[in-house]
């Protein structure tokens, strides 16, 4: 079977131990962001086909890519977070559910 995709680091460790064998090999630099921001968009999708605790654990493979992406980037979760804050501070958030429907001019 083939996926040609980008996976996490002790799948083919587990899939030994299914008795198979993966076929491997390690990306380039380049191919890395590459498949990396794929995987963004993979997951970016199952996050919103998914609900409930599905979700989350959605949820939870999306930030993993983040976290690789800003590791490319020489940054941290930690950076993103305090980020997110400055701009929370600064621009508000989303909790309010605001929805702009359009803008008039004086």
């Amino acid at each position: 079977m083939s996926y040609k995709k980008l996976v996490r680091d002790k799948i083919p460790e587990i899939i030994k131990n299914n008795g198979e064998e993966a076929i491997t090999r390690i990306l380039s630099l380049e191919e890395y962001k590459i498949e990396l921001e794929k995987k963004l968009k993979e997951e970016m999708n199952e996050v919103l086909e998914s609900a409930g605790n599905g979700r989350i654990e959605e949820l939870a493979d999306l930030l993993e890519v983040m976290i690789n992406l800003a590791n490319l980037e020489n940054k941290t979760l930690e950076d993103i977070i305090k980020i997110s804050d400055d701009k929370r501070n600064r621009r508000g958030g989303f909790s309010k559910r605001i929805y702009l429907e359009g803008i008039e001019e004086k």
